[in-house]
C-alpha cells in the first residue's frame, strides 16, 4: 500500500468531537459515507466503524465508544446533503439494522459504474484506474471490532471515503453526457429503501441450507438437531456459525448419523479439533435428531404456469435489451420490478405504470415494449 500523502483522518469517540464533525457535515452539500462491519469475527454483525468524507476533511468514528450515534440519523435524512456511497446497499442496511436511520439524496459510485457498463465496479478497481492508487483487498476481510485500529487499517478505512466526491461528480458528469442520470436517480432512491433482511430465525431452518437436498427428511431432523446445536456454541462463544464448523461439515454428519467417536472422525469436513471439542454435543445432536420428527418444509410457493411463462418472457426480454446496451440485465428492468409485473399480468399503460411507480425512467422507455411482449407472450 502506498504511504499516505494526506493529513491524519479525525478520529471521533467522545461526545464533543461528535458534535463538532456534526456540524461540519450538516453544512455540506456532499458528504461521502462508508462503514465496516464485523461479520466474519462475531456471531451477531455490528457495524464497528463509520467513516465520513468531505471535500476538505476525513473522519473515521467509533460506535464502539460512542453510547449515542442518534444524532447522525439528521445527516442521513437531510434532503439537502447528498450522501455518496460506494455498494450502498450492504452500510444503509446495517446502519439501518444497528440505528434505525432513515435514508434521503444518496449517491451510489458502484451503481453509478453498472449503469455506465463499466466491467470493474469494484472501488479498488476504480481507486487504481483512476488515482493510481494501492489498496491492500485483504483489509476487508479484517476484524474492525478490534481496537486500536492499526495505522494500515486506518488508512485503508479513509481511502474507502476520502476519493468517494470526486468519482462521483465524475461519474455524475458521465451519466448526464449519456442522458442516464434519471435512470440513476430513481435507482439510487430505490436503494434508500433498502429492507433489514428477516429475523435470525430464517437462518436456523434446515431447509434453507444450501446441500441440504442430498438428505432424506430423516436426516434432514438430524440436520436441524445440528444447527440448533451450531448455533448455540455460536451464541457462546461470540462466533459467527462457520468458524464453529462448516455448513459442508453439518451435512455430512447428517448424511451419517454418527452414533460414536470413532465414526464422527471419519467425517472428512470436521477437523480434528473440531471433532475433539464438539464430538460429546455433536452426537448428541445426532441421537436428539434421530428421535425427532423431521421439521415442516416450508409452504410452497410456486408461481402458477402463467406467471412462470411471463417471468420468462420478461427475462429474455430484459437479456437481449441489456445486450445492447453494453449493461446488466438489472439495469434495463429490476428482478423485483419484473416479478411483480408478471404476477399483476397488467392489460394496459395506466396499470403497468402504477407497477412501475417507482422506476418512472424506465416506464417512460420501455412501458410500451414490456406491455406488447405480455399481451404477446414474447
Amino acid at each position: 500500500m502506498h504511504a499516505s500523502p494526506l493529513p491524519p483522518p479525525i478520529w471521533v469517540e467522545n461526545h464533543q468531537a461528535m458534535k463538532t464533525m456534526l456540524v461540519d457535515l450538516l453544512s455540506q452539500p456532499l458528504v461521502a459515507v462508508d462503514t465496516e462491519s464485523n461479520s466474519l469475527y462475531a456471531y451477531k454483525e455490528q457495524v464497528c466503524l463509520i467513516q465520513f468524507s468531505t471535500p476538505d476533511r476525513d473522519y473515521l468514528v467509533d460506535p464502539l465508544a460512542l453510547i449515542d450515534l442518534s444524532a447522525l440519523g439528521e445527516v442521513f435524512a437531510d434532503e439537502k446533503i447528498e450522501k455518496i456511497f460506494h455498494a450502498a446497499e450492504y452500510d444503509i442496511i446495517c446502519l439501518k439494522r444497528d440505528y434505525h436511520y432513515c435514508f434521503r439524496n444518496i449517491f451510489d459510485t458502484m451503481h453509478a459504474s453498472r449503469i455506465l457498463g463499466r466491467s470493474e465496479i469494484g472501488l479498488a478497481d476504480l481507486l487504481s484506474t483512476r488515482y493510481g492508487l494501492i489498496v491492500e483487498k485483504r483489509l476487508q476481510r479484517a476484524n474492525w471490532g478490534m481496537r486500536p485500529l492499526s495505522s494500515e487499517m486506518l488508512y485503508y478505512a479513509r481511502l474507502d471515503t476520502h476519493y468517494l466526491i470526486d468519482l462521483r461528480n465524475q461519474l455524475r458528469k458521465e451519466l448526464i453526457d449519456n442522458g442516464l442520470l434519471e435512470l440513476a436517480e430513481e435507482d439510487f432512491f430505490r436503494l434508500t429503501q433498502a429492507n433489514i433482511p428477516n429475523g435470525e430465525n430464517d437462518n436456523l431452518s434446515c431447509w434453507r441450507m444450501i446441500g441440504r437436498n442430498t438428505l432424506p427428511s430423516a436426516q434432514c431432523a438430524v440436520l436441524q438437531a445440528l444447527i440448533e446445536y451450531r448455533d448455540a456454541q455460536a451464541r457462546k462463544a461470540n462466533l459467527p456459525h462457520f468458524k464453529i464448523i462448516s455448513n459442508q461439515a453439518l451435512i455430512e454428519i447428517a448424511q451419517a448419523s454418527p452414533t460414536n467417536v470413532a465414526d464422527l472422525d471419519n467425517i472428512a469436513s470436521l477437523s480434528k479439533r473440531q471433532s475433539s471439542r464438539h464430538a460429546y454435543g455433536l452426537l448428541q445432536a445426532v441421537n436428539q435428531g434421530l428421535n425427532n420428527r423431521p421439521p415442516a418444509r416450508p409452504a410452497s410457493r410456486r408461481p402458477d404456469d402463467g406467471i412462470l411463462a411471463r417471468i420468462d418472457t420478461l427475462k429474455k426480454w430484459r437479456k437481449v435489451t441489456a445486450r445492447g446496451l453494453q449493461v446488466e440485465s438489472d439495469i434495463v428492468l429490476p428482478r423485483d420490478i419484473a416479478e411483480q409485473i408478471a404476477y399483476a399480468n397488467p392489460t394496459s399503460l395506466d396499470q403497468l405504470q402504477a407497477l412501475m411507480k417507482t422506476t418512472p425512467w424506465r416506464f417512460q422507455r420501455y412501458g410500451e415494449q414490456i406491455l406488447e411482449i405480455l399481451m404477446n407472450g414474447h
